[in-house]
């Protein structure tokens, strides 16, 4: 019996296509995003796909919208190695690899209640990045360390 190995996810005329997702990644980045499917852009989710580097991959397609630079920020939490992919016109005009920065600043709360960016307004976030796998994150202000999970649970 031969088996079929070709992907068969559409093309989309306009968008952005995140591949190379980590499998089991793309429902908390659409969590993340606020996308419930009601938001009137076409989503294509795949999940668990087959990839020669990952082994099994996730991807997303939005058509019709683009991502803010915030929040290709929260997604490289997320899915540091992913690619990003600018569509236009059904072809890829742009394409990046997410990277993670040094220091991330006003996307994550600190889970430290007494921390002074959780009181005062006019104190934005500030973290540095201590370590990239696995994911740990260190608050400028109160040294508050925190891992993945807890990153994802107070992005803002």
């Amino acid at each position: 019996m031969m088996v079929d190995r070709e992907l068969r996810v559409q093309k989309i005329k306009d968008g952005v296509v995140i591949d190379h997702l980590r499998a089991g990644t793309a429902l908390k980045i659409l969590e993340m995003l606020g996308v419930t499917g009601k938001e009137g852009f076409i989503i294509t989710i795949a999940m668990n796909v087959p990839s020669q580097k990952l082994g099994t991959k996730d991807l997303i397609k939005f058509e019709g919208r683009y991502l803010s630079p915030s929040e290709v920020s929260k997604i490289a939490l997320i899915a540091p190695r992913a690619t990003l992919n600018i569509i236009k016109d059904y072809q890829v005009v742009r394409k990046e690899r997410l990277a993670l920065p040094d220091e991330i600043s006003g996307i994550i709360k600190c889970s430290n209640p007494t921390c002074v960016t959780n009181h005062e307004q006019h104190v934005q976030s500030k973290f540095r990045v201590i370590s990239r796998e696995p994911l740990k994150v260190k608050c400028e202000y109160c040294e508050t360390v925190m891992g993945q999970e807890e990153v994802i649970r107070r992005l803002t």
